[in-house]
């Protein structure tokens, strides 16, 4: 698309009422960034997160099951990739987010920290213990814990659909799209 069709484009968009990606007149985004507390209490409300490790150099991610232990997190999970980077000398970062149909908010957080494979015996049998259970069938037989460095979070309202349409959001599509 040249600069031209673009600015064209922009223009319509704005004369339209709309910008892509963004809002317009008095309706600015309020993002709320939530307290330590707050983000520690829904990770205790999900069970299920996104893993990123670095894996040969690039980042990777992996669905994990999880459960909070006294400030860190736990997730079980098989020899392999996920592991072996997991708990290399690179940092990790877990990700979790929802929605709240109710308020039409939704939420995300994001930790940091180190992640060390449990193997002392005591910890271990303590580990055992904790509502951990895979969802994916087959021998999960090593524990990871994730020392939290950082945790951070943020909480927004949902943007009605309206808000985003653009000229082009009914256009029809070629069958070969």
């Amino acid at each position: 698309m040249s600069d031209e069709v673009k600015a064209s484009f922009v223009d319509e968009c704005v004369n339209a009422g709309r910008v892509i990606g963004y809002m317009t007149g008095n309706e600015q985004p309020q993002v709320e960034d939530l307290p330590e507390n707050v983000c520690w209490e829904f990770l205790r409300s999900t069970g299920v997160g996104r893993l990123a490790v670095i894996v040969d150099g690039h980042p990777d991610i992996f669905p994990v099951n999880f459960v909070v232990d006294h400030g860190t997190v736990v997730f079980r999970t098989a020899k392999g990739t996920k592991l072996t980077a997991a708990v290399s000398e690179s940092p990790v970062a877990l990700e979790i987010d929802g929605y709240d149909a109710k308020a039409e908010q939704a939420w995300s957080i994001v930790l940091r920290g180190e992640a060390e494979q449990i193997r002392e015996t005591q910890e271990l049998v303590d580990t055992l213990s904790l509502p951990l259970f895979p969802w994916q069938a087959g021998a999960k037989e090593q524990f990871v814990r994730i020392n939290v460095a950082i945790i951070s979070g943020r909480r927004f309202k949902v943007a009605r659909p309206d808000i985003w349409a653009t000229p082009l959001s009914d256009a029809r599509r070629a069958s070969f799209e």
